[in-house]
């Protein structure tokens, strides 16, 4: 075995997966897994752990691994990380844990979230679950949204004994999890399931359907309900458009709303009561992680699948192993492209997108050098579904109906990096609720630090 190089990991093949909604990668076996985690070096000062925004232990749980120890690498993960089965499966991890990692520097980094993939899903073939919370404290703590951020506060709460009941909008808990990924990188059943199940071990209650600023007020839990503190983790799904003329038309959607239409409702088999549009060619307009999702379910959808993006592949803000994955599977890239109309026929339907052609200039802001628009290069690009997946933002509805909630003029809400604190006392908030649209794993860490900043409050309080 090289130990320079990863133990490759088992896909679907790309023209088989294409045509299916099951999940992609097939993870490391035992044998596999042990292979891959002898390559780590257990570093005395592990930087992996240093890019982990949950700050797992990394190296004691790939150390158990390596060992055979399934259990003891699960408990290693599980003191810091409630969800990981998700996070080994949709973190960033090369920009995060392994892009630290010091085998990296001369060869292959080690592949760390599939080894944590393994032991999750190891643990739950053989029903391990997470080790039983503190003796309850019987201070009741409310948790806004069971997305990441939601998800990790309350099990960090509840872990500590605090009587945590978690208020979730949609009918089913999840989040993101359950709306925003598809199921062929995220299973629902088998993976996002069990780890909310889990959740609700620790004693954490979860209510759906609850709209908090419509079905009741924070105000109202507080004041009302005897909730001592409330996290709000209610995410950021509000969606973005372009402001272009003709994005009004029939079969123009939000990445938000194809994605929650295929995910949450199913609407992509063939049973289903929910109805999706099967575009037979699409644009999606983006270039990050949604719009991958959304057009590789387009493309499962029977669509030729085309992604429109004004900056070049090397700006691209999707992983690079979702990038990889939609062109091995057929998705066409129209990179250095901008939509600037979109037409209708005769019935209002999208009957094609103008595109114009982009070169890159001086870098803006963000540090990515500018798209500038090249006159005279306009073309046309003949679709019958416009998908935009230009980011999201917080619904307001939580902190217009809150009194003495300060937010900026994103509509994000203002809370303190470290403790998840507000302007608001007894009032948290983490996870892109605060941030905007941003990664599982980001969200979680929020979340964690929420949990220890609520702790703080109400132990002084």
């Amino acid at each position: 075995m090289d130990m320079m190089k990863k133990v490759p990991v088992r896909e679907q093949d790309p023209k088989v997966r294409a045509t299916n909604f099951e999940e992609v990668c097939l993870g490391y076996n035992r044998e596999e897994a042990e292979a891959e985690a002898a390559r780590c070096l257990n570093c005395k000062n592990p930087r992996c752990v240093q890019g982990c925004p949950v700050s797992i232990n990394i190296p004691g749980f790939i150390m158990k691994v390596k060992d055979g120890d399934v259990k003891g690498a699960y408990d290693v993960i599980s003191e810091a990380s409630s969800l990981p089965a998700v996070c080994g499966r949709v973190c960033p991890q090369e920009t995060q844990c392994e892009g630290k990692c010091v085998r990296g520097i001369k060869g292959e980094p080690v592949s760390i979230g599939k080894l944590e993939r393994y032991v999750a899903d190891t643990a739950r073939e053989m029903g391990i679950k997470p080790q039983m919370p503190a003796e309850k404290n019987g201070r009741k703590v409310a948790v806004i949204g069971s997305g990441p951020s939601g998800l990790s506060c309350a099990g960090d709460l509840a872990k500590m004994g605090y009587d945590v009941t978690i208020f979730e909008a949609l009918h089913k808990a999840g989040g993101v999890l359950v709306y925003g990924i598809p199921e062929f990188r995220l299973p629902k059943e088998a993976v996002v399931e069990k780890e909310i199940d889990n959740v609700r071990a620790l004693g954490v209650k979860i209510e759906t359907d609850v709209v908090i600023g419509k079905s009741t007020t924070i105000d109202s839990l507080i004041e009302d309900e005897g909730f001592e503190a409330v996290f709000i983790g209610s995410g950021a799904g509000l969606p973005k458009f372009m402001g272009i003329p003709g994005e009004q038309a029939l079969g123009v959607f939000s990445a938000n709303e194809f994605l929650t239409r295929s995910n949450l409702m199913g609407a992509f088999r063939e049973d289903s009561r929910t109805p999706i549009m099967r575009p037979r060619k699409c644009v999606v307009v983006g270039g990050g992680n949604v719009a991958m999702d959304a057009a590789r379910t387009a493309l499962r959808l029977g669509a030729e699948t085309h992604i429109v993006y004004r900056r070049s592949e090397e700006e691209l803000p999707a992983r690079r192993e979702e990038v990889h994955h939609a062109k091995e599977e057929g998705i066409i890239f129209d990179l250095l492209t901008n939509p600037v109309e979109i037409h209708e026929d005769e019935n209002g339907w999208v009957k094609s997108v103008t595109c114009i052609r982009m070169e890159l200039g001086e870098p803006d802001a963000s540090g990515r050098r500018r798209p500038v628009e090249i006159p005279g290069s306009e073309f046309e690009i003949e679709c019958d579904a416009v998908i935009m997946s230009l980011g999201t933002s917080p619904n307001p509805l939580i902190s217009s109906t809150t009194k003495g909630l300060d937010i900026n003029r994103r509509a994000c809400i203002i809370a303190d990096e470290e403790t998840g604190s507000t302007s608001k006392a007894g009032v948290y908030a983490g996870g892109d609720a605060v941030t905007g649209a941003a990664t599982v794993i980001l969200a979680m860490g929020a979340g964690r630090a929420a949990a220890k900043g609520i702790d703080e409050y109400l132990r002084a309080k």
